[in-house]
C-alpha cells in the first residue's frame, strides 16, 4: 500500500508541474502596468536632461564669448561687434541646431557689449543666454578693467521667456541682467 501511495503522490505532482508552468494573463498585465508607471515617471526626468544639456552649449558659448571679448579688448582697445565675429578666435558657429550666437553693440566707440545665445524657435523648451562685458573703474584702485556677466533666462522660450535679442544692462560700465534673466554664478 506504501508503494501504491507513494506512486499516486509522484503521479500528482508530476502533473501539478505540468499544469502550472508559464505565466497567467493576470501576472503578465501586472507587470506591463509596472512597467508603465514607470516608464511614465522616468520619461519627463529624461526629456528635461536632454533640454540642459542642449542648453549646456549657449551657456558655454555665451561664456566663451564673454572672455573672448574681454582678451579682444585688453588687445585693440575695442570690443568685437558682429561684422567682426570670428575675430574673437572662438571657432563656433553663429547658428546650431538650437542657438544663434550673435553679438549686440561693441565696435571702435563703445566701452560695452553683449554677447546673446538667441533661441532659433522661440517656442522651444529651452532657455535663452546673455552676456554682458563692459569697462568699469575699480573704485578703490581707480583702474580700469573689463567685468562680464553671464544672464539666463527666468523661463524657456515655450513658457513665454525672452528669446535672448535684449541686451545687457549697464551702470557706469558694470553689466548686469536685464529683466527677465537671472545672474549665474562666475
Amino acid at each position: 500500500m506504501k508503494t501504491e501511495f507513494q506512486a499516486k503522490f509522484l503521479q500528482t505532482i508530476l502533473q501539478k508541474k505540468k499544469d502550472d508552468e508559464g505565466f497567467t494573463l493576470i501576472e503578465l498585465l501586472v507587470v506591463i502596468i509596472i512597467i508603465g508607471i514607470l516608464s511614465a515617471i522616468a520619461l519627463p526626468s529624461f526629456l528635461n536632461q536632454a533640454n540642459k544639456a542642449k542648453q549646456s552649449e549657449a551657456k558655454t558659448y555665451v561664456g566663451s564669448m564673454n572672455r573672448a571679448q574681454q582678451a579682444y579688448y585688453l588687445e585693440n582697445n575695442e570690443f568685437a561687434n558682429q561684422n567682426n565675429f570670428g575675430n574673437l578666435g572662438l571657432g563656433i558657429a553663429t547658428q546650431t541646431v538650437n542657438y544663434r550666437y550673435a553679438i549686440r553693440g561693441g565696435g571702435p566707440s563703445s566701452s560695452t557689449v553683449t554677447n546673446q545665445a538667441q533661441l532659433v524657435k522661440t517656442n522651444a523648451p529651452l532657455k535663452a543666454y546673455i552676456g554682458g562685458v563692459g569697462v568699469a573703474t575699480q573704485t578703490t584702485t581707480s583702474e580700469a578693467t573689463t567685468i562680464a556677466v553671464l544672464c539666463e533666462a527666468q523661463n524657456p522660450g515655450v513658457n513665454g521667456g525672452p528669446d535672448g535679442t535684449d541686451g545687457a544692462g549697464f551702470t557706469n560700465g558694470t553689466p548686469s541682467c536685464p529683466t527677465n534673466y537671472v545672474s549665474l554664478a562666475k
